[in-house]
């Protein structure tokens, strides 16, 4: 089944990937990483091109899929995916949101759960978007620079390179976050003790 979609999308080309991106963002069970690749293969030369439209593909249908958690909740997703994956992306999710996000870039869990949760927790809009935007542009701009470089060589390469970026790329990110929140935090430990200070000071 999984084949047979791919095959009909790939006659599409670029808009193939495109409505591929853009619906793994939403519901569709199959990654658009598989249509990604085949496409690639075909075109090496246009990997680079097929990985921008698969990444605008699935920034516009992260909205979508926020909005459908908002409404219906994380419900919509036991009937479509496994339930190992929903338990697992909640955890991480009331764990830390932002980190949920990142890592869920780079796992074998369909993207999907990340921004349907996202909608069911409340989780910020805005803040899906950036961080989808950080992790999807790593995960689609690492293929095609592979198939861009090493073209048709690199379909054996795929596995092992994105297994990397998730152990290189994924510490780095979450470093990066807890380093924003730690000086965040200071920041506003720094200004409500000036805030205090201020009321302290007695008035001429």
């Amino acid at each position: 089944m999984v084949q047979n979609i791919i095959d009909f999308l790939e006659d599409f080309g670029l808009w193939g990937l495109f409505i591929h991106s853009f619906a793994d963002a939403i519901i569709f069970p199959v990654p658009a990483f598989f249509t990604q690749v085949s496409l690639s293969v075909m075109t090496p030369s246009s990997a680079l091109w097929l990985a921008t439209v698969g990444f605008i593909g699935c920034l516009l249908g992260t909205p979508i899929g926020y909005y459908i958690g908002k409404l219906l909740g994380k419900s919509i997703l036991y009937r479509f995916l496994k339930k190992k994956w929903i338990d697992s992306a909640t955890n991480l999710f009331q764990k830390n949101g932002e980190a949920a996000i990142l890592i869920g870039s780079f796992t074998p869990i369909p993207f999907k759960v990340f921004t349907i949760l996202s909608g069911s927790l409340a989780f910020p809009l805005w803040k899906l978007i950036v961080y989808a935007a950080i992790g999807r542009a790593i995960k689609f701009y690492a293929i095609g620079a592979l198939f861009y470089y090493y073209g048709r060589a690199a379909k054996g390469m795929v596995h092992e390179v994105t297994m990397y970026i998730f152990l290189i790329g994924v510490p780095i990110l979450l470093i990066g976050l807890f380093l924003k929140r730690k000086f965040g935090k200071k920041k506003q430990d720094a200004d409500a003790n000036n805030s205090v200070a201020l009321d302290q000071t007695p008035s001429e």
